[in-house]
């Protein structure tokens, strides 16, 4: 993760099952995901963990959806 610029990561789950996860890239999400997409772990990650997920096709990290920042306090 921190090689393809993945820092202050943390995923969040609630009682419902709702699974939230939240990092900064150092370059772009882009190029961070890209990276990781050429990891073998990633791929060993994403074999062993897409049971555990909802997904409309695909690996998980393929279906990721980017939400809309609307407030942000330094």
């Amino acid at each position: 993760l921190r090689r393809n610029g993945w820092g202050n990561y943390s995923i969040f789950l609630r009682p419902d099952g709702l699974l939230f996860g939240y990092y900064e890239a150092a370059e772009s999400s882009e190029a961070s995901e890209a990276g990781m997409a050429k990891e073998a772990i990633n791929l060993k990650w994403q074999e062993f963990m897409g049971p555990f997920f909802e997904s409309i096709s695909g690996r998980p990290d393929e279906n990721m959806q980017k939400l809309e920042e609307v407030f942000h306090l330094d």
